[in-house]
């Protein structure tokens, strides 16, 4: 289920504070990053991932990694994507969504 407006905006400030945790190199997004961002997202719900120059457009690699991991894009700025994918557990740190 998509996100809402509200859940977005709670989503950017909690993200606002947090160092990207994956990074996109220059041969875009391949299959070893969409394992590490699944990961990544398993491990913490909210992240951020530095896309820098490849192949696709920012935008396109955002949208790619959203798509591969199942999770939703919160925000876009600059060449940082904060994404988001809630746990299936009781876990969640984010019981609301």
């Amino acid at each position: 289920m998509p996100l809402t407006g509200k859940q977005r905006r709670l989503l950017r400030g909690m993200g606002h504070h947090l160092e990207p945790v994956v990074i996109v190199g220059q041969a875009g997004v391949t299959e070893g990053v969409i394992a590490a961002v699944e990961q990544a997202l398993h491990d913490h719900e909210l992240i951020k991932v530095k896309i820098n120059e490849g192949p696709e457009t920012r935008q396109e690699a955002a949208q790619r990694l959203a798509e591969g991991t199942g999770a939703e894009l919160a925000q876009l700025l600059g060449r940082t994507a904060l994404l988001f994918k809630k746990r299936q557990d009781e876990d969640s740190e984010f019981p609301d969504f």
